[in-house]
């Protein structure tokens, strides 16, 4: 094992979303030979997909990723399994003649990945799942993407019900609040349900609502959770977690935090 590989310092990048020069920026200016982190997100939205791909896997065994919702959706629509929407930017990637070796790559990525007491994950955890559940139901949803019939399964991974984590939830249901929490949370009910409309900013958060990472009882608060997917929370540290994704396609900046003495490295695309 190479020594960088055994080293608690290391870098955490927020959403990429197909920001290629930012991306190729921030990576010079982090030290060789450090661990980067990505808090998924790599693709969409941004000018250069596949750009951000291929910077990512020349960084062999330096990276760590996880999955993120737009990660998932274009394995979905290369799948046939999902449409492209309007504001979609994947169709040079999606038409790259090694399409399916890049697929195959994300799909074998983790959706949340765990080292040296820190836990990174796109989106978040919900409040009632330790951290053993976490990295538990984690391996359920990447065994069905790295299966030989995920093409097929992808389809019952999306939609909004049901919206709350029970034990006993079994098939598509179960999967896809496992899906939904690591790729799409921001915001829970009381009862540590998933509301999947409010995108704002911290202080518009309703009343009846709060942030994930603020829910009372949260049993993954001892902890440290670094993720991304909330570009209006921007960079936020509370509670044991830092979001990390600063809204680079949005033409702000794309940030990399460095663990564990918290400088902060930001480039705009």
């Amino acid at each position: 094992m190479s020594e960088f590989m055994s080293e608690s310092d290391f870098y955490l990048v927020g959403d990429v979303q197909g920001c290629a020069n930012a991306l190729k920026r921030l990576i010079q200016r982090i030290p060789e030979g450090r661990a980067i982190w990505l808090c998924g997100d790599l693709v969409n939205r941004g000018a250069d997909s596949l750009g951000v791909l291929r910077q990512v896997k020349a960084l062999g065994s330096r990276a760590r990723v996880v999955l993120g919702n737009h990660d998932i959706h274009l394995l979905a629509v290369a799948a046939g399994a999902r449409t492209l929407g309007k504001s979609d930017t994947l169709d040079a990637l999606l038409a790259a003649p090694d399409l399916e070796e890049w697929l195959d790559w994300l799909r074998f990525q983790p959706v949340a990945h765990y080292e040296h007491g820190v836990l990174m994950v796109h989106a978040g955890v919900l409040p009632s799942w330790t951290l053993a559940d976490t990295l538990s139901y984690a391996r359920e949803l990447e065994s069905v993407l790295r299966s030989d019939d995920y093409k097929k399964r992808l389809k019952s991974i999306f939609g909004n019900e049901p919206n709350r984590w029970s034990d006993s939830l079994i098939g598509d249901e179960r999967l896809r609040v496992i899906t939904n929490t690591f790729t799409r949370l921001r915001v829970c009910d009381a009862n540590g349900g998933i509301e999947f409309k409010f995108k704002g900013e911290l202080t518009d958060v309703p009343n009846n609502l709060r942030p994930w990472f603020a829910m009372p009882g949260r049993k993954t608060g001892d902890t440290p959770i670094f993720f991304g997917h909330w570009s209006a929370l921007g960079f936020h540290r509370a509670y044991n977690t830092t979001c990390l994704d600063t809204g680079c396609v949005w033409g702000r900046d794309l940030t990399a935090y460095h663990y564990p003495n918290g400088e902060l490295l930001m480039v705009r695309e």
